[in-house]
Parts: C-alpha cells; structure tokens; sequence
C-alpha cells in the first residue's frame, strides 16, 4: 500500500505536460517517489543527527537531495 495518493501522483503528472496516464504508469511513479523520498530522509535524517538535532530541517532535505542529483 503507497501513501501518496493516486491523484495526487497524477495532478503532478500532469502538470509536468503527460496527457493520458495508465494506471501502472501512476503506480510506478508513486513507487519511485516513495523509495527516492525514503532515501532522502534517510539522508537528511543523518545531517540533523550528526548536527546533534532531533529536528528534521527542510535545509537538511535539500541538501540531502543535492547530493543525489
């Protein structure tokens, strides 16, 4: 079970110039999402530990993201 919505999935989809979507074609990209996001936390989770913080900052999401690009 995916915790991000079909529709939202799709709305970004969407947005991002895709006409028609297939349902597996949602399903993967909410997968993806999902996985990728994990992995960044994970990171960022790392950089407020190793700041000695219990918080998890949005700084600490970008820049764990910039280092995957």
């Amino acid at each position: 079970m995916t915790e991000l919505s079909r529709a939202a999935v799709e709305r970004i989809m969407k947005n991002a110039g895709a006409g028609r979507i297939s349902s597996d074609a949602t399903e993967t990209l909410t997968v993806l999402m999902e996985e990728y996001g994990a992995f960044v936390i994970r990171e960022a989770k790392k950089m407020s530990d190793h700041a000695g913080r219990k918080t998890l900052r949005g700084s600490d999401i970008r820049i764990a993201a910039e280092i995957f690009k």
